[in-house]
């Protein structure tokens, strides 16, 4: 059991910098409702993410591109109401900041204003140096996301292992060095090559949290469906399953079903 993270009575984002000046790795994990988000909260984690992967795991879309804002603001809204310490940062939807950057702030200022939420996370580099520029001047804080980026999956058509050969490698670095310039609090890194991620963490001042980007970043992030083992289907290498639940579920549920039809459920001592 970690005691350093017990010393952050409410995380912000300056936390999370004197996190990596310290050394101490960063706790990162999903939650898209009232009930887990207090769960997770009250285990300690640093930062709770409220992500477009609630497309997938929550409205059981292929990808995150189909969720919008005004779902994005109801989970946000939810998981706010249920956290207490850590820092609750909201991913933009596809579709919400690309066009212009007039659009992405006023993505941002819907998102912070109707759910309450610490700080926004947009995927991309350079292209989206206006919008990050413009979102930040407005006191906005922002988390990059560089790597395999989810809401371009139709443009990669695969969701390998991204930053492999050199020019990618190289730009990745750039596109990081730019979101720390730009003023970016900290940003992810999702499944590229752990040499090349370390190196990242190394050269921004920034936390450089990792999702399938090896043990040299500044903190971890995992979809908590995927860590929880509610879902068998997804199984990349990066995934640790700390609980199966699938398999806890259906049998509890099957028990229940069981005990009703039986009539063993309600008892004399379960009733009125």
């Amino acid at each position: 059991m970690s005691v350093a993270k017990n010393t952050y009575n409410r995380v912000t984002t300056n936390s999370l910098l004197k996190m990596k000046t310290n050394g101490e790795k960063i706790s990162m994990l999903t939650a898209y409702d009232f009930t887990l988000a207090g769960l997770v909260d009250q285990a300690g984690v640093d930062v709770i993410l409220v992500g477009d992967s609630a497309s997938n795991v929550i409205a059981g879309h292929e990808t995150t591109l189909p969720i919008t804002l005004d779902q994005m603001i109801y989970h946000a809204s939810a998981v706010i109401r249920g956290v207490k310490r850590a820092l609750v940062v909201v991913d933009l939807p596809f579709g919400t900041y690309q066009a212009d950057s007039k659009e992405a702030l006023r993505s941002a200022i819907r998102i912070m204003k109707e759910s309450g939420a610490h700080a926004v996370k947009l995927e991309g580099g350079i292209q989206e140096k206006s919008s990050i520029e413009r979102i930040i001047q407005a006191g906005i804080p922002i988390m990059g996301h560089l790597g395999l980026t989810p809401q371009s999956i139709y443009k990669f058509g695969t969701y390998t292992v991204r930053a492999k050969e050199e020019v990618e490698a190289k730009q990745l670095i750039e596109d990081a060095k730019m979101l720390e310039k730009t003023g970016c609090f900290g940003l992810v890194l999702e499944k590229v090559p752990a040499d090349l991620a370390k190196k990242v963490a190394s050269i921004v001042s920034i936390p450089v949290i990792g999702i399938g980007a090896g043990n040299g970043v500044d903190g971890q992030v995992l979809v908590l469906h995927d860590m929880l083992g509610m879902s068998k289907e997804f199984s990349p290498r990066f995934l640790r399953r700390y609980l199966d639940l699938h398999t806890e579920i259906i049998g509890a549920i099957q028990q229940y079903t069981n005990d009703v039809k039986s009539k063993d459920f309600p008892n004399e001592s379960e009733q009125y």
